[in-house]
């Protein structure tokens, strides 16, 4: 039989609903995968056996009884370690919720769930999701299938590294400033970040409220779709969901799949083609962006002068909005209690507590922000990050008047050697320093594979305007649909 972990999510899904081969047959071969390599990768925290071989039973004992699939049934899905699981282990990549089962799932989960899809596990991440690299996980750094020593991008390494490594067809991440697309540049695969409120936060253990987007992980741009076909669409439970439906995004790679864009009109960022980006990188980057002017796009350069300024103005709200989520994790309702032994006072138990249950990178980002909003600070900074942001969401609402999406590398240099950057957090921070702009404006972005670099990966970003996400997956299927898709060396 052909190796079921090699195919893709649409074919795994036609394979389950034609009967030529079960739910269970294509579960139990990702978890022997899983079992196979991820020693050496180390993508997933927690996998749950037991209970994805039941969901692959419920589905073949659906399609057994004549009911009608959904387009992903019985095909199998890793959970970044961010998202809620009930009575599976959720730990956010932090000591200080080690072992911490919730009562409930997260609406991507139970929307997953719903869907007939099998959750493999949860995958490893940077710690509360606060990195580039995913070193920043409690529980060690996982490791690009690509060059097992290099990084596989941040903070949802371990979902991109599942999917490179032929454990998981598909996966669920979230992007705060770049922790879908990141990873997936880095390690050849598709990251979506959706339209900020296209997807639910519920049951998201958040970082930054204003900038968290759950959103798809595949190896194609339709598999991503289907995906995000799946996951996205109004949450009453979240006050941020958009009360409309999800646009068209596997209609739209449907037709970027036949290779033609023709009207379509695609702006180059100027500021972000100069300095500051790895030759190698910028090398694929144009030569993509003649690819798809042969596809018949109109390729224009577009200037969004504020989008310099949106790496400084994004760590001082990100951290703001974190040192306020993080007040609850205080030793007392939920997670790790540190030091109650009936003589110290309840501060001196929440001091302990937090310092050994928070790594450095979350200490960093708590003492920001908690700077940023202290008094006689707070409109010196984060009054004024705020104000940036308002500008760079204009520079987003003048380009695409003139333009359909924007296009840019995802990042700035390919995988780097894992431990080159820890040192520097500044250097880690410039990881994002493309993906971060449509996080402060709120809109989605991709990231589709291009090309490669000293034989590593090389992605390229699609922006478009707000509920637009059918555009920028359009794009997306037809570069891939004239460069291919990249496969790793053999682990």
């Amino acid at each position: 039989m052909t190796d079921l972990t090699r195919l893709n999510a649409v074919d795994l899904a036609g394979l389950v609903a034609n009967g030529d081969a079960s739910a269970v047959e294509v579960t139990r071969a990702h978890l022997d995968r899983i079992g196979a390599v991820d020693d050496r990768v180390h993508a997933f925290l927690h996998v749950d056996s037991d209970g994805a071989l039941a969901a692959a039973r419920a589905v073949d004992e659906r399609r057994a009884a004549g009911e009608e699939l959904g387009p992903l049934a019985g095909v199998p899905v890793a959970v970044k370690d961010v998202l809620t699981t009930k009575g599976v282990p959720t730990t956010v990549g932090s000591k200080i919720l080690e072992g911490w089962r919730p009562p409930y799932d997260s609406t991507i989960v139970e929307r997953l769930r719903a869907a007939g899809t099998v959750m493999l596990g949860k995958t490893n991440m940077d710690e509360f999701a606060m990195g580039s690299s995913t070193e920043y996980s409690a529980y060690g750094p996982t490791r690009n299938p690509w060059d097992t020593e290099r990084i596989p991008g941040g903070s949802g390494g371990g979902s991109a590294a599942a999917l490179a490594a032929y454990e998981a067809p598909l996966a669920i991440g979230s992007d705060t400033g770049g922790s879908i697309r990141q990873p997936g540049a880095v390690t050849g695969t598709v990251g979506a970040k959706p339209t900020y409120g296209g997807t639910s936060r519920y049951g998201l253990v958040a970082f930054s409220s204003s900038l968290d987007t759950p959103g798809p992980c595949a190896r194609t741009v339709l598999d991503a779709a289907l995906l995000h076909q799946v996951i996205g669409g109004h949450d009453p439970r979240d006050s941020t969901s958009i009360p409309a439906p999800v646009p068209d995004v596997v209609g739209a790679a449907k037709l970027g799949a036949s290779g033609d864009l023709t009207g379509v009109k695609l702006g180059v960022v100027t500021e972000f083609t100069g300095e500051g980006a790895e030759p190698g990188v910028m090398a694929a980057f144009r030569e993509s962006v003649e690819a798809l002017a042969k596809l018949g796009a109109e390729i224009v350069e577009i200037s969004c002068p504020h989008f310099r300024y949106a790496l400084p103005a994004y760590y001082l709200i990100a951290p703001s909005e974190c040192s306020s989520n993080l007040a609850r994790f205080d030793g007392v309702r939920f997670g790790l209690r540190v030091g109650d032994d009936g003589n110290r006072s309840l501060e001196e138990v929440m001091s302990l507590t937090r310092e050994a249950g928070f790594g450095p990178e979350v200490k960093r980002r708590i003492m920001i922000g908690t700077y940023a909003l202290s008094s006689g600070y707070y409109d010196a900074y984060y009054g004024q990050a705020q104000k940036v942001r308002t500008l760079i969401t204009r520079d987003f609402t003048s380009a695409f008047e003139q333009v359909d999406a924007l296009i840019s590398p995802t990042t700035p240099f390919v995988a780097f050697p894992i431990g080159a950057r820890t040192s520097d957090p500044y250097q880690m921070y410039l990881a994002d320093l493309f993906t971060i702009p449509t996080n402060l404006y709120g809109g989605p972005a991709i990231s589709v594979p291009c090309g490669l670099s000293d034989g590593l990966p090389v992605g390229l970003q699609i922006m478009a305007p707000t509920m637009a996400d059918d555009r920028m997956y359009r794009v997306a299927a037809a570069l891939e649909s004239s460069v291919g898709t990249f496969t790793p060396p053999a682990l």
